[in-house]
């Protein structure tokens, strides 16, 4: 396994290896020993599949607040997404800054996203399927998001807004400057 840096440094690409032959390839795509040692939070409460049949299908920015927030740790077993971070910990000295990462069946790259950081994705292609672990379990009253086109954020989504497709509840989250419900930032 490699851990790469990203442009936010508590946010890592993960690269699981890929032992191949004429039946195809194995990969330990998860190891709790080694994500310790390599800095990352392993206790995985919840795995989650999600499939986008459309390109262009955006979800994000989510996260949920304490005591039920979530790291993610994610990854595409088909298709291909661009992958966002942002730092909503107030006080950060990288606060409201973006990581991007594309994430493919192709690459085998994985990202985890920490508690403290929203989350989005966008599909690159059509039946896209996207898995995940989150630290916590899901809490409708811990859920919070941020509007994924907040010009503040200066995310480089690959299509127009008129070409995406989203949910209802999405496409009405606020700006990072209108939410009072974020994380603080703990040096």
């Amino acid at each position: 396994m490699k851990i790469l840096a990203t442009s936010l440094s508590e946010v890592k690409i993960v690269i699981p290896q890929r032992i191949g032959d004429s039946r195809g390839f194995f990969s330990e795509v998860w190891n709790g020993r080694d994500f310790v040692e390599a800095g990352i939070d392993g206790a995985f409460v919840q795995d989650n599949h999600i499939r986008n049949p459309l390109k262009g299908t955006l979800r994000g920015l989510h996260y949920q607040l304490p005591p039920m927030a979530q790291g993610k740790l994610l990854r595409v077993t088909r298709g291909s997404i661009l992958d966002v971070a942002v730092d909503i910990r107030r006080g950060s000295p990288t606060f409201g800054h973006c990581a991007e990462a594309v994430l493919s069946a192709d690459n085998w790259h994985q990202i985890w996203v920490p508690p403290g950081f929203a989350h989005g994705y966008c599909t690159l292609e059509d039946d896209t399927e996207v898995q995940y672990k989150v630290s916590d379990f899901y809490s409708p009253p811990h859920e919070r998001g941020i509007a994924w086109n907040d010009p503040a954020l200066a995310i480089g989504w690959p299509f127009s807004a008129e070409a995406i497709t989203i949910s209802d509840r999405d496409r009405r989250l606020p700006r990072l400057a209108e939410q009072p419900d974020l994380f603080e930032y703990d040096a």
